[in-house]
């Protein structure tokens, strides 16, 4: 039932998220399917980390609605925002005055995804449940592969950003 509902009031507003920021940002096709890519790259890549540890007992989900033990609307998030959206940026963002924040996404965003599900595990606030003391440098490994692994996809398959230069 929560996944249900999570796939009815969370994803919908997800994917407008995205569709918002793809009619602001104006990125050529290439560099959407790009960052589409790299983003289905990093859903896949947490969905095999969460079934491995489920089997070894590291982590397991509590919400109904599961299939295999995947909270496959969860992995939204991760495809659309955590990957497309932040690479995106990173792309527009690389060869500007912004380049602080595009290294600020490529560094903070795997910290802040371990640091939140660090936080919402030990506090038990979401419908996951570390089962090993182990969990956490999984966890840190899982945020670490999937969000690099997502951004080389997407590098290798986005084509250079022209800079502009800005005269004052």
């Amino acid at each position: 039932m929560e996944m249900q509902l999570y796939s009815l009031h969370v994803v919908p507003f997800v994917i407008i998220v995205y569709l918002a920021f793809l009619l602001f940002m104006r990125p050529p096709g290439e560099v959407i399917l790009a960052s589409l890519v790299g983003g289905l790259t990093m859903g896949i890549i947490n969905a095999l980390f969460d079934l491995m540890a489920y089997y070894a007992s590291i982590w397991h989900y509590t919400a109904s609605g599961l299939v295999l033990q995947l909270p496959l609307p969860l992995y939204v998030t991760p495809i659309l925002i955590l990957g497309g959206l932040v690479y995106l940026l990173i792309w527009r963002m690389w060869h500007t005055r912004g380049h602080w924040f595009a290294m600020l996404l490529l560094v903070g965003v795997p910290l802040f995804g371990f640091v939140r599900d660090f936080f919402t595990a030990i506090t038990r606030s979401s419908y996951v449940v570390w089962d090993s003391a182990f969990a956490w440098v999984v966890n840190l490994a899982m945020w670490l592969v999937m969000f690099y692994a997502g951004y080389f996809i997407f590098r290798r398959l986005a084509p250079a950003r022209e800079s502009k230069v800005e005269s004052a």
